[in-house]
């Protein structure tokens, strides 16, 4: 059951039970409560070791933190750090420690130990999202290992080393953050491969720079004013600035030394960015280069933005489009515009959405692990109908050990069967381990006596829940009929509300 926590190191004492007329002390006692889709909400004041903190603080598997996302975290100051023992990094210094499907909001965190991180990702999937990480004295976030973590519209800002660290195989999505006044703003290195977008970068000694081995793709970012370079490519790393069917749409502009310089034997193609060649040095091809004009520096005074699940790696028949033509007035066209901006839902190569078409076990796979990206739960298991050169194959895989899909007594997955509306309740209820929030409830649809017996409770929790969408009439559940896209998206949409995702849509459709 979804449950917040509150903790306030004034008024709080770690003795009481965490509610909001008692909160908690300390962090680190809440953080011993709290359990999967739990939140902890922060109240404005100073969290260090003298308040009864003790770090590293670890946010468990799906655990929330928040303090005040609206001002980048600015009042609810953490100042700390503890020893961690890294499989990749050996011993550091660090403030916090994310696990799984973790999130950390709405912060200030300083780490002033040294070589001191704020934030530790290794090999896992958290959000880090409108905060603030200042005067730490080497980065603010490091991520490492298999990381695939969300890091959006944060401020890094006079870090000793770098704003962002990300190595070893690493990937995860770093969108919409600002790094000033630090060493390299961001640093990538290793065999990491992450995909860096709207990020705005100037003031640094280096704005971005790549190293080892690493593919990162860089979009619609802007790099300026740094004292020696906006993009520094070194050893054998390829960056990817463009391509033919995706400009990169990057600024690298007013740099002390060069906007760009490649010193690898690799040949840095850029395509759609606004760079000035007589800045540049080392094997660079231009194809459609424009020249910039000179700007002010921006202030670090982002508009803090939604943010997006983790986005893992398969995918699906349908491929990205941001415009769709058909959904028009369409009775779910709200819902389905926001996640398709937040990348969790596609359209078709026409722009289509094809809103009122069915859906596929196998496409439904494909969107849990966009929308929530499971952990493992049980062993995985080969479905004798999925072949592991099959589109869907990994995520079918991960929805199955995420515990959101089963499969048939036979051993099949049936792949290519329409979903039905009834067991994209029951998938989400028992993927996400939602539970009831009062002991009685009616189900009152004309047509209840078609649920399946196996379905009824999933149902209530799903009503409760305010997850379950009835077009064009509530009264009919039309639980065995086949699910449209919309439909889904609906109820993932509706999902994502209750967790505290997304932003409330109206709609007279929603039971």
């Amino acid at each position: 059951m979804t449950q917040t926590f509150y903790v306030n190191p004034v008024t709080g004492a770690d003795t009481n039970p965490g509610s909001q007329q008692a909160p908690f002390k300390s962090i680190t006692k809440a953080l011993q409560k709290a359990t999967i889709t739990n939140k902890i909400q922060l109240a404005d004041g100073n969290y260090n070791a003298a308040s009864g903190e003790t770090f590293p603080l670890t946010v468990a598997v799906g655990v929330i933190v928040v303090g005040n996302e609206a001002n980048k975290g600015k009042g609810v100051f953490i100042e700390g750090s503890g020893n961690y023992l890294s499989r990749t990094f050996a011993g550091q210094n660090v403030t916090f420690v994310l696990l799984n499907n973790a999130e950390l909001r709405g912060v200030t965190v300083t780490n002033s130990a040294s070589r001191g991180t704020a934030v530790w990702i290794e090999s896992s999937t958290p959000t880090v999202a409108n905060s603030t990480f200042t005067k730490c004295n080497r980065e603010g976030v490091f991520a490492t290992g298999d990381a695939n973590p969300v890091i959006q519209s944060n401020i890094f800002s006079e870090n000793a080393a770098n704003g962002i660290s990300i190595a070893k195989n690493s990937q995860g999505q770093f969108q919409g953050n600002i790094c000033v006044k630090t060493g390299f703003g961001l640093a990538i290195s290793d065999t990491a491969f992450p995909t860096l977008t709207d990020n705005r970068i100037y003031e640094n000694r280096s704005g971005i720079v790549v190293s080892g081995s690493s593919r990162p793709i860089l979009r619609n970012n802007l790099s300026e004013n740094n004292t020696d370079d906006g993009l520094t490519v070194i050893s054998n790393a390829l960056p990817d600035i463009g391509s033919t069917n995706s400009p990169g749409g990057n600024i690298f502009r007013s740099n002390g030394k060069f906007d760009v310089q490649n010193a690898t034997t690799n040949t840095l193609v850029s395509l759609g960015n606004q760079i000035d060649a007589s800045k540049v040095k080392g094997k660079i091809e231009f194809v459609g280069i424009s020249t910039p004009t000179p700007a002010p520096t921006p202030a670090p005074t982002p508009t803090p933005t939604p943010i997006p699940i983790p986005v893992p790696t398969p995918t699906p028949t349908p491929t990205p489009t941001n415009t769709l033509t058909d959904i028009g007035n369409h009775w779910a066209a709200a819902f389905i515009q926001e996640l398709v901006r937040l990348d969790i839902i596609k359209g078709y190569p026409d722009r289509r959405f094809k809103p009122d078409a069915t859906m596929t076990r196998a496409q439904y796979a494909a969107l849990l692990v966009k929308a929530f990206n499971p952990p493992n739960k049980r062993p995985v298991i080969n479905f004798k109908d999925v072949s592991d050169k099959f589109w869907a194959f990994s995520v079918i895989q991960q929805a199955y050990q995420g515990q959101f899909l089963s499969g048939y007594p036979n051993n099949t997955f049936a792949p290519n069967q329409n979903i039905q509306r009834v067991q994209v309740i029951v998938s989400l209820v028992n993927g996400l381990g939602l539970s009831a929030s009062s002991a009685t409830s009616n189900i009152s649809f004309d047509d209840q006596a078609k649920i399946p017996s196996y379905a009824k409770d999933e149902v209530i929790i799903a009503m409760q829940k305010r997850m379950i969408v009835n077009y064009p009439t509530t009264k009919l559940l039309n639980p065995t009929r086949d699910a449209t896209r919309a439909e889904v998206a609906v109820m993932v949409y509706q999902v994502l509300l209750d967790a505290g995702r997304v932003a409330a849509i109206n709609s007279p459709y929603i039971v």
